[in-house]
């Protein structure tokens, strides 16, 4: 036979764009048009009803960027229609290119309640199934101007600057037939066409298929399709109906709208993309009883509570019924490589307690399919929220390592275990297309072993989730020769059937690192800096108000503790706290984090001013909410301010500069205002390599290949310049001294100090800010030959490797750390520690040779400071940025710990004359306390969070300061997980593992204080 293939598959594919899809929408009428333009923010629903509106022509010209018009359609369905499905054909201008991030719309009826999104490729409304003729239509559509946010250096992403000029015209607006066995006829042709074009060209189904359609294809008449489509479906059923083989690869699919909460968008456009996506699903669910839509991220449910109270009540009756699943049990998609220990805890505690208490349902699967890597604090974390899985996608992004697993044990710090998979599709806004269906066939890693994957289908950031088309593929994918079987079904079904099929797979050990995105660390410092600000005060807003409850009966915050927990909470997620969302976000992120640190504040003072006595007595009360005593201050307690340590001293350097000196460190700062000695007076160790000053300000280009905000790539380090040149060098307050630097249009001042009493060097920095594409390090070169680093993470710290042996460690040339980065050699130890950095880089290199023998080993850490990239804030971090770093010679990780905790949480001075006992005590400088604080269900209960920080197993006594009557361990939802702990004499024994997290509620007979 003659090869006729590819113009055969032609001129289906013509058929198919030019006759088929065109006549899904045969006969139309217009609608009558009016429209109501916005004067600025979007307005409640009802005001917009009773708004003047006028007429307005097909083509009119309407939002401006970030405008919203509201267009009244008026009509009704012509008398000829009757018995035939009508819908509505809404085509306000989309951008038809992507299915989101572009004008979109939600229709209304005219009492107010939301019928259906309406999306770039989603543009149809049903009106009637069976029109009796005549219905009259009248319908409300809310559509937002979404600007395209693209390119280097645009304006669009801040509301003041992105211009007025309207931005879409309206292009199509009817009342239209639908014509299901055409449409029903799309699908069987898109469904054949798709796989035949994934099979190969030896393969025999593929011809069969081939010439099916070319046989259907024959009988339709181009002439009259909508009077031929049942005859062409009839002609194609063959073909449609031969099953799958037995060893078939098995697809649960699972419907999904990945949402950011904001990005190119702000947060209140997310409020109504997540309205509009839940609009339609649920019409979906109402025409497809089998349909299930998995949803995540508690904060985007509680603002369709809060915000759309109609869609709400859908949307509860839908869970009710099992076709809506809560997914996820956080807060918010967060990011987990920033966030504290408590903060990503919380995001489990207020997630989870969401889902329970307002649908009854208890979350298993963690749902984090696109933040940037993920902390190996994770796996402890999501057991003790009482979640099961553990879902992402991101990992197959990565540049260099392509990750090995697809199911898999992930085990975290502590041990923990966690069954993990990674959808082999490759993406989190699958369509069931025949290419993502042989795709994840041939992705998929663990063949022979296992046979099943996962894959979330549906547009998302704003396209409206699955579309019936998706459903229809769905269908026919069920048990089709040539495909994996497909099957709509919950998540929890799936991990079921997997945990079943595969129940020892693979272990993956440790963090799961991105190999991209990782400029997320630094981009956008003042968002990172509000955040870490925000989570200390809450820990210590929480154990005053706590203290102050428990010892003066002073009413404790419940509400705003919890509402500012959840804004905290919200800030984190993995487009706002890694910075790489429009300056729209990030203005308004940090306007809320200096709203948040006022209130925190306050609260702060209050629960102090009812501890502290007498304020008129002329004492002074010092709080010390760190976990470790201070300068004879106990741990989150207070005293009568005690005598100060001996101040440090300033003196000359030979040949200029300054030794400061403070009797635990001896520290020399040259003629530039560079560290070139930093020695350890306990063991008389320098720190700092010989030949390479420390604190040394250096500057790279940085214009990564692709997504500027995001990522930093490898290539950056090949060009440094040093940051030398001193504009002023003089002394300064307290035996300091200060250092002043200019450089291009940014300017540079240090305060270079030792704090009486610590073994450290404090480095206060303001850096004035106004370079582009460059990147801004401080480099501390170290005299420690360190095979690894330690960088602290939630709860621990994971180490990575200095060298770079495999792909696997070369790929991590930037890497994150919260408040402290060690690294060690036996015996000797240096700690780098901060107050609101978190991409660090570690390298290691070999001093010349003297006599044929190495010269030592130089391991260098340097923190990143800022950057400016371009998109999407073309403005990014320019401005005034102040931050604390120190350098801790003779370190170890109890002390390294301790120091960064000191440098996040100092200490407060209240008048008074109490002496304030902690409410509990350790003995152990290796078991920290995470936080103290009251019972969220308002007991009164005393609850603490502890967790082993330096990696080795812990006995630990706990002394209480206050008369506890029981003591039960729970998880991080307070539940109660086995027996009570018995208490001897107010205090409790425990031992725990290394890294082990464990949280203790206290009944007292004080308790119930709400």
């Amino acid at each position: 036979m003659h090869d006729d293939r590819v113009l055969i598959e032609q001129r289906i594919e013509r058929i198919l764009r030019e006759r088929l899809r065109p006549a899904v929408h045969g006969a139309n009428v217009p609608l009558a048009v009016e429209v109501w333009h916005t004067p600025g923010e979007p307005v409640a629903v009802a005001d917009a009803l009773q708004a003047p509106y006028r007429p307005a022509r097909a083509g009119e010209a309407w939002g401006p960027a970030w405008g919203t018009s509201w267009f009244h359609l008026t009509g009704s369905v012509p008398a000829a229609w009757a018995g035939h499905p009508v819908e509505a054909v809404i085509d306000l201008g989309f951008a038809t290119d992507r299915p989101g991030f572009s004008a979109e719309a939600l229709v209304h009826r005219p009492d107010g309640t939301a019928v259906k999104g309406l999306n770039p490729m989603n543009t149809w409304l049903r009106i009637a199934d069976s029109a009796a003729g005549g219905e009259p239509v009248d319908l409300y559509v809310e559509a937002a101007a979404n600007p395209l946010v693209h390119g280097v250096g645009t304006p669009l992403g801040e509301v003041h600057t992105a211009g007025r000029d309207p931005l879409y015209h309206v292009r199509r607006v009817v009342l239209a037939v639908f014509d299901e066995p055409v449409w029903e006829l799309v699908q069987d042709v898109e469904v054949l066409t798709e796989l035949m074009h994934e099979l190969s060209v030896g393969d025999p189904r593929r011809w069969n298929i081939l010439r099916t359609l070319q046989r259907a294809f024959d009988v339709l008449d181009l002439q009259d399709v909508a009077g031929s489509a049942a005859a062409v479906r009839a002609a194609l059923a063959p073909a449609l109906a031969v099953p799958a083989t037995a060893s078939a690869h098995r697809v649960s699919a699972i419907g999904h709208a990945h949402i950011d909460s904001a990005w190119l968008w702000p947060l209140r456009e997310t409020v109504r993309k997540v309205a509009r996506t839940a609009s339609n699903v649920l019409t979906l669910m109402d025409d497809d009883p089998d349909f299930v839509f998995a949803m995540s991220s508690a904060q985007q449910w509680a603002w369709m509570e809060e915000h759309r109270p109609d869609v709400w009540e859908r949307m509860r009756k839908k869970v009710a019924e099992g076709q809506l699943v809560p997914v996820g049990g956080m807060w918010v998609e967060s990011d987990t490589n920033m966030p504290g220990g408590e903060a990503l805890a919380r995001q489990f505690v207020h997630g989870k307690r969401f889902f329970l208490d307002k649908l009854g349902v208890e979350t298993e699967e963690v749902w984090l399919p696109d933040s940037f890597g993920y902390t190996a604090a994770l796996p402890q974390l999501v057991r003790l929220s009482g979640s099961r899985w553990f879902l992402t996608q991101k990992i197959s992004w990565s540049q260099f390592n392509r990750f090995p697993h697809h199911t898999f044990r992930w085990e975290g710090l502590d041990g923990t275990q966690v069954f993990t998979h990674f959808p082999p599709v490759d993406t989190y806004n699958a369509t069931l297309s025949g290419a993502e269906m042989a795709h994840l066939v041939r992705n998929f890693s663990d063949k022979g072993v296992a046979n099943r994957s996962l894959v979330p289908f549906g547009h998302g950031d704003g396209g409206g989730g699955p579309t019936r088309e998706m459903l229809a593929r769905a269908a026919r994918l069920r048990d089709l020769e040539g495909s994996p079987r497909v099957e709509v079904e919950p998540p929890a079904r799936f991990f079921a059937k997997a945990f079943a099929d595969y129940p020892q797979p693979p272990v993956w050990v440790g963090e799961l690192y991105l190999e991209t995105h990782r400029g997320t660390y630094t981009s956008q410092a003042g968002n990172k800096q509000g955040n870490r600000r925000s989570e200390h005060l809450l820990y210590e807003a929480e154990l005053w108000a706590a203290t102050a409850a428990v010892r003066a009966g002073h009413p404790y915050p419940y509400e705003d503790l919890d509402r500012i927990w959840k804004s905290v909470l919200l800030h984190q997620f993995h487009d706002i706290l890694p910075g790489s969302s429009i300056a729209w976000v990030h203005r308004e992120s940090r306007e809320t984090y200096a709203r948040l640190t006022a209130e925190l504040e306050v609260i702060i003072a209050a629960a102090q001013r009812a501890l502290a006595g007498d304020a008129g007595s002329g004492g002074e009360v010092v709080f010390n909410a760190a976990p470790h005593a201070r300068d004879g201050v106990p741990a989150r307690g207070a005293t009568r301010a005690p005598a100060p340590p001996a101040p440090a001293t300033r003196t000359a350097a030979d040949g200029g500069g300054y030794v400061l000196d403070n009797g635990l460190v001896r520290a020399t700062v040259d003629p530039l205002g560079l560290l070139v000695s930093v020695v350890d007076l306990a063991t008389g160790r320098e720190a700092i390599a010989p030949g390479s000053p420390a604190n040394l300000l250096q500057l790279h280009p940085d214009l990564p290949a692709h997504y500027d905000a995001w990522d930093v790539d490898h290539a950056y380090r090949r060009t440094v310049t040093d940051v030398t040149d001193v504009e002023t060098l003089e002394p300064a307050a307290d035996s300091a001294v200060r250092v002043v630097r200019r450089f291009g249009r940014s300017r540079v001042t240090q305060v270079i100090s030792l704090p009486p009493g610590a073994g450290r060097v404090d480095i206060a920095t303001e850096v004035d800010w106004h370079e582009t594409e460059t990147f801004l390090k401080a480099a501390f070169p170290l005299d420690v030959r360190a095979e690894r680093s330690a960088a602290e993470t939630q709860f621990g710290y994971v180490h990575r490797a200095t060298d770079t042996n495999t792909s696997w460690e070369a790929a991590k040339y930037e890497i994150c750390a919260h408040r402290y980065l060690h690294v060690t050699e036996p015996g000797f130890g240096v700690a780098l520690v901060n107050d609101s950095t978190y991409g660090h880089d570690v390298t290691r290199a070999v001093r010349p040779a003297t006599n044929g023998c190495a010269g030592g080993t130089t391991t260098t850490v340097r923190l990143s400071l800022l950057r400016a990239p371009r998109f999407p804030d073309p403005e990014t971090d320019q401005g005034v940025h102040r931050m604390r770093f120190a350098l801790v010679p003779g370190a170890d990780l109890a002390d390294a710990t301790r120091e960064g905790y000191r440098l996040n949480v100092p200490e407060r001075r209240v008048p008074g004359d109490a002496e304030v006992e902690p409410l509990v005590r350790t003995d152990h400088d290796g078991v920290v306390i995470s936080a103290v604080k009251l019972a969220d269900d308002g007991s009164g209960d005393v609850v603490v969070r502890l967790y082993e920080a330096i990696g080795a197993r812990a006995a630990v006594r706990l002394e209480l300061g206050f008369p506890a009557t029981s003591c039960s361990e729970t998880d991080l939802l307070e539940r109660p997980l086995a027996g009570d702990h018995p208490l001897d004499e107010g205090e409790l024994a425990l031992t725990l593992r290394p890294f082990q997290v464990v949280t203790l509620r206290f009944s007292h007979p004080g308790g119930d204080q709400q």
